[in-house]
């Protein structure tokens, strides 16, 4: 890999490590001396390997370079004497005994604890997820706002307050005791979710599916799942709701980045070693008395990877929406229902439905209002899908829309 791709490759993957144990190291107030000293380690590393050539184990070489500017600066600062000095009294006074741990089993740990600081439930979820992007994913503050569709001023005012929440709650980066450990992983299952769902579908740059976003919460939802504490069936069950998701994203868009309907798909592109690992976690979700929105979700998008179109198929969706509207109603998850009642009964029936919804400022309540009518008022069709169309907000759905449109 040419040093032009491996950098940005290593920042991806290694600053959101280096930033999870300095943060650790140093305290949730010191949250911006993290980052900063992350970035400093990759601004070296672009200096000295035009250079000197890329180093010959480069993720070594970053981990010696940033725990050499942390310990430089815990020397070189008040953090040092006032903070880390006194808790670690066993006689100082040299550089090189101060001990960072950038081991595997640290990294991982500090991740997670990380993890449970950002999605503190007293800033929004908005921030939330703004700084598990910066902070645990490794984004740029240009790809956070992309993915907001705002400006960076805006993201950078977010974090910013975000960040100052979390110093005046002086919250700590550390797992949850026992008995909080369900409430606080409510919030990071609830995050986890929003991040996965804004790749799923994404407003930003025109494009429909952000992978980058989907794969970065299934692999923190992953670290959960790696954790005794947290391996619990919710997580379990959220994490298999991605696979099948991811499972389909080869097929969900064509080769000009337009949207694919799940009945144009072409299955031969589902990917069956996603189908099956979601299973298997649905399966391990299934064990104990645990049973949450994520199980009903994932046993939805489990039935939604066997293409046969059945009766039975869409009458245990339907079922499974029922049961789902019930514990964690949505307006986006009575819609869905709605499609799955006009494949399990009729469209008259799911027509009613939908219209008792009224979700006038949604573009999906009227693409799928467009396709409920079809064969039945074809007329009535094309005016929902000319609505849906004047509320579309990217060039990929205007263009679905356009094609529907355009059969009339």
């Amino acid at each position: 890999m040419q040093q032009q791709e491996l950098i940005p490759h290593l920042f991806r993957t290694e600053f959101s490590k280096i930033t999870a144990v300095l943060c650790k190291l140093f305290g949730i107030e010191h949250i911006e001396v993290a980052e900063d000293l992350a970035s400093e380690t990759f601004l070296s590393a672009l200096e000295t390997w035009t250079y000197k050539g890329i180093p010959e184990n480069p993720t070594a070489w970053l981990y010696m370079v940033a725990k050499n500017k942390a310990k430089n600066y815990l020397i070189r600062n008040n953090l040092f004497t006032n903070k880390i000095a006194t808790e670690i009294k066993s006689g100082l006074p040299g550089k090189e005994e101060i001990e960072i741990d950038l081991s595997d089993k640290n990294i991982t740990d500090s991740q997670l604890q990380m993890l449970f600081a950002v999605c503190h439930p007293t800033i929004s979820a908005e921030a939330q997820i703004g700084l598990a992007l910066r902070i645990l994913c490794g984004f740029g503050i240009d790809e956070i706002a992309n993915a907001f569709l705002t400006n960076k001023e805006t993201i950078n005012k977010r974090l910013f307050r975000a960040k100052e929440k979390l110093r005046s709650e002086k919250v700590a980066i550390e797992f949850p005791g026992e008995a909080a450990i369900n409430n606080c992983l409510e919030t990071v299952l609830t995050t986890l979710y929003l991040l996965f769902s804004e790749g799923y579908y994404s407003e930003s740059n025109d494009t429909i599916l952000r992978e980058d976003l989907c794969h970065e919460a299934m692999r923190l939802t992953n670290l959960l799942i790696e954790n005794e504490q947290t391996s619990q069936p919710n997580v379990h069950a959220l994490f298999a709701l991605m696979c099948f998701h991811a499972s389909r994203f080869a097929a969900r868009k064509n080769e000009h980045g337009e949207f694919i309907l799940y009945h144009d798909q072409d299955e031969t592109l589902w990917n069956e070693e996603l189908i099956s690992k979601g299973a298997y976690h649905l399966h391990l979700a299934s064990q104990g008395n645990m049973f949450s929105k994520y199980h009903l979700e994932a046993g939805i998008a489990y039935w939604h990877t066997i293409k046969a179109d059945t009766k039975e198929k869409w009458e245990t969706i339907l079922q499974l929406y029922n049961r789902l509207l019930q514990i964690a109603y949505s307006p986006v998850a009575a819609l869905n229902r709605t499609y799955a009642l006009s494949k399990a009964n009729n469209k008259k029936a799911a027509i009613a439905e939908a219209e008792k919804l009224n979700l006038k400022d949604n573009h999906f309540y009227f693409t799928l209002l467009g396709e409920l009518y079809t064969g039945i008022d074809n007329q009535k069709a094309k005016q929902h899908f000319e609505e849906a169309l004047s509320l579309a907000k990217t060039q990929t759905d205007r263009q679905t829309i356009q094609k529907k449109i355009d059969q009339y």
